[in-house]
């Protein structure tokens, strides 16, 4: 396979795991040829090599920068706009955890607590059964929010060294 025909195919690759993500399928794809691609680039350049529209390059560069996962970069003479991703996987992998963690995760934990207060006669089937899934669910969400902080502060070794040691 010619390096112009990986590239593609990780591209496209990039896209369908984004969207299986939640996330744009065009926001992946720019992110993706943001990774592979050693030099900033600019509007145009994004545009050509995705055949995607103005419109929509801008917005979804907008949202990339939304994510902390590109940077705007100016060039000194230059008025065109660059742009770049960060190519460190930790970085990436942490920053779409925060987020996420931020979008999801949050929100769902301020309504289950919410949700975790509500009154009733631990007698009644209705109750305790809804009052159980609250309880665990947000247990789990909380269990989850520690992992993510944890990740969140921590160095890439570090991390994975004592994740294996918890699989061990």
């Amino acid at each position: 396979m010619e390096l112009a025909e990986a590239k593609q195919k990780f591209i496209e690759s990039w896209g369908k795991l984004g969207s299986e993500w939640g996330i744009n399928r065009t926001m992946a794809q720019v992110h993706a040829l943001l990774l592979i691609t050693p030099e900033a680039l600019t509007t145009e350049e994004i545009m050509e090599q995705l055949s995607i529209s103005r419109g929509n390059a801008n917005m979804t560069l907008r949202d990339l920068i939304g994510w902390g996962l590109v940077e705007k970069q100016l060039k000194p003479g230059e008025r065109k706009e660059y742009f770049f991703a960060d190519k460190d996987t930790w970085n990436i992998a942490r920053q779409v955890a925060k987020e996420r963690r931020k979008r999801e995760l949050d929100p769902i934990i301020k309504i289950l607590d919410e949700l975790t207060k509500v009154k009733g006669d631990t007698k009644d089937p209705e109750y305790a059964t809804f009052n159980k899934s609250v309880t665990d669910i947000n247990k789990l969400a909380k269990n989850v929010d520690k992992t993510l902080e944890t990740m969140l502060k921590a160095e890439e070794n570090w991390f994975w060294g004592s994740v294996i040691k918890i699989f061990k």
